[in-house]
């Protein structure tokens, strides 16, 4: 079963902690994930994927303005109504504006006829409400909570899917 990751990403960051999701995502059993930049998809792959997980950077207290700009006219064309979906962000400062960005990208996912999931309380700590977020001068710190993220995605995803 697949599972795709896509983001935006100016520095690396939001890249970086693309590729731990997808590490999470293949310690479950049958999974098979990939990342993708918005300006770089295997379009196929995500058509067939039976998850996708959104990430972008933290601008001006949102997401980055290109993937804003890629939500609103990219994921229907990749047929992502009826799949489960997430999100993610990285950030300069712990109070950047993350949260707020994950949410945006949730909205946009509901709109396009996503289900949505974080793993929320359901699967104890650490308890992921809306999605992961990165604080950009301490990456390292939060590769395992990433990695952990995906794998919790993953396995909602079989669970629904299998």
């Amino acid at each position: 079963m697949k599972l795709s990751v896509i983001y935006d990403s100016k520095t690396g960051n939001t890249a970086k902690m693309a590729e731990c999701i997808v590490k999470g995502a293949q310690e479950t059993e049958g999974v098979e994930a990939k990342a993708f930049s918005i300006s770089n998809i295997d379009q196929d792959f995500v058509k067939e994927s039976k998850a996708v997980i959104f990430g972008s950077p933290t601008y001006n207290g949102s997401l980055s303005a290109a993937m804003k700009a890629w939500l609103e006219t990219e994921p229907v064309k990749l047929n992502v109504a009826g799949k489960l979906g997430g999100a993610y962000a990285t950030a300069a400062f712990v109070h950047g504006g993350a949260d707020l960005a994950i949410q945006c990208i949730l909205t946009h996912l509901m709109v396009d006829g996503m289900m949505v999931y974080s793993s929320g309380q359901a699967k104890g700590m650490p308890v992921i409400h809306l999605g992961p977020v990165a604080i950009s001068d301490s990456l390292g710190a939060y590769t395992e909570l990433f990695c952990l993220y995906g794998k919790r995605m993953a396995e909602q995803m079989t669970e629904i899917f299998s």
